[in-house]
């Protein structure tokens, strides 16, 4: 990550990309069930708005630290949602 304008985009690419993903699912499931894949969506929504929140906390001692487990809650959060949708 080179920096926080860097992680606020990979932050809306992957969670944007899953949104993204999950409408295209119904669209092409037009009798499958939605209320799973809406689900999916206000998770992706959820985890966008916790991001953030972290994203701009103040008290911060090690910031290289904090910024590093963001990616990789980032990642882990996003295969999560990824294997939800597999599921579908």
């Amino acid at each position: 990550m080179a920096n926080i304008r860097d992680l606020k985009k990979d932050i809306n690419y992957v969670l944007g990309e899953i949104i993204e993903m999950a409408m295209d699912w119904e669209k092409a499931n037009p009798d499958g069930d939605k209320s799973k894949s809406a689900a999916i969506v206000d998770e992706a929504i959820a985890t966008f708005d916790v991001f953030s929140a972290r994203i701009y906390q103040k008290d911060i001692k090690d910031k290289r630290a904090h910024y590093r487990s963001l990616v990789n809650d980032l990642e882990a959060k996003g295969n999560e949602l990824l294997a939800k949708l597999n599921t579908l």
